[in-house]
């Protein structure tokens, strides 16, 4: 059976002592950067882990971090979140860290949840996802001196640029930006917005982004925008009906689309009418967009996830931060997506833009 490299195989290749390479794995901050590097190197080499049950006794630590699974439910773009989870697991791993999944079934109870993990101190920190408007579970964390860290802004939030509210989003704006732009390039003018309704934070901030970039192109007004928006729920059957009432209208040429839920019943529409030509593009990049060909924005779950680890505790650290080590600058990030451009869904894969010719 192969050893596992110890502690002390570290020490002895990095020519240091035990104890620096606890400081490097625990509180970095006191080792010279010089000594700090080294020992990583030799860290990365040997492929050393602390173990982290003996950790935990030490420090009074639970390695522990705390996510909701969220329900299952019939939209396609909640894939999102379970790879956002998986990767999110994988990175924790890579750092000592534990992930411990709970489950709720109303706001009310994930914040009963959330208490009970903190009075029994089973974890170090928490992660939160689907940030809403008046979201309840921020002020509490905030009050409860809870460390956690949300994927998704505090929207309408008085703590969107504090400390204590350490935070990670994918930039919707950009990339339904870069996606409408890429339309644009291929010469197409009438180009819609397939939305939720308005009054979602995740779904206004997708449309302001193809707002922004039909007015630096047409100048349009409100009205106008508004005549080439549609909004559905997020539903696949809903976004196919929808779309069946717009294609003999003639309005649009192509449609930008808040989700890949939304963007397959676009396609499904389009197919049936015959209008092979007509490019949609959808958000998310779901294994359903590559499975049929759609052209989605990429959300970049791995990233998002390394970056929420970073927030919580530090680049390379092995410890959950508290509030006193976090700064404004240090506390929130929104992470660039990326257009995925596939032939499949009839748009010319151009170079500035991510493909995946074969769809896959």
């Amino acid at each position: 059976m192969a050893r596992f490299p110890t502690i002390e195989d570290v020490a002895r290749e990095a020519s240091v002592s035990r104890q620096t390479v606890s400081n490097v794995l625990n509180a970095p901050d006191i080792v010279r950067e010089e000594t700090r590097e080294r020992v990583r190197d030799v860290i990365d080499r040997l492929g050393y882990h602390p173990h982290a049950s003996a950790r935990r006794l030490r420090s009074q630590y639970s390695s522990t971090i705390a996510i909701r699974m969220d329900p299952i439910t019939n939209g396609i773009s909640g894939s999102i979140l379970d790879r956002f989870l998986h990767d999110l697991t994988a990175r924790a791993a890579e750092r000592g860290m534990r992930v411990l999944l709970f489950t709720a079934t109303d706001p009310a109870d994930e914040l009963a949840q959330l208490r009970a993990l903190r009075d029994g101190a089973d974890v170090d920190a928490v992660v939160i996802t689907s940030t809403y408007y008046g979201d309840p579970r921020i002020p509490w964390l905030i009050d409860a001196g809870m460390p956690f860290v949300s994927f998704g802004r505090p929207w309408g939030e008085e703590h969107a640029e504090s400390p204590d509210h350490r935070w990670v989003d994918v930039d919707g704006f950009a990339g339904v930006l870069d996606a409408t732009r890429h339309l644009i390039g291929r010469g197409i003018r009438r180009i819609g917005f397939l939305g939720w309704p308005a009054g979602s934070a995740t779904g206004d901030d997708r449309r302001r982004g193809w707002t922004t970039a039909m007015r630096e192109q047409f100048d349009l007004t409100d009205h106008e925008l508004e005549l080439l928006t549609v909004r559905v729920e997020e539903s696949v059957p809903g976004a196919r009906m929808a779309v069946e009432k717009l294609l003999p209208l003639r309005l649009v040429d192509a449609l930008v689309c808040v989700s890949d839920s939304v963007a397959l019943g676009a396609m499904m529409a389009v197919t049936e009418a015959g209008r092979r030509g007509f490019p949609v593009i959808g958000f998310d990049n779901t294994p359903v967009a590559k499975a049929v060909g759609l052209s989605s924005v990429d959300q970049r779950t791995d990233e998002i996830a390394a970056t929420a680890l970073d927030l919580l505790m530090g680049e390379q650290g092995h410890r959950v931060l508290t509030a006193d080590e976090v700064t404004e600058r240090s506390a929130h990030r929104l992470v660039a997506p990326k257009l995925i451009v596939r032939r499949s869904s009839h748009l010319t894969v151009v170079e500035e833009a991510g493909s995946d010719p074969g769809g896959n």
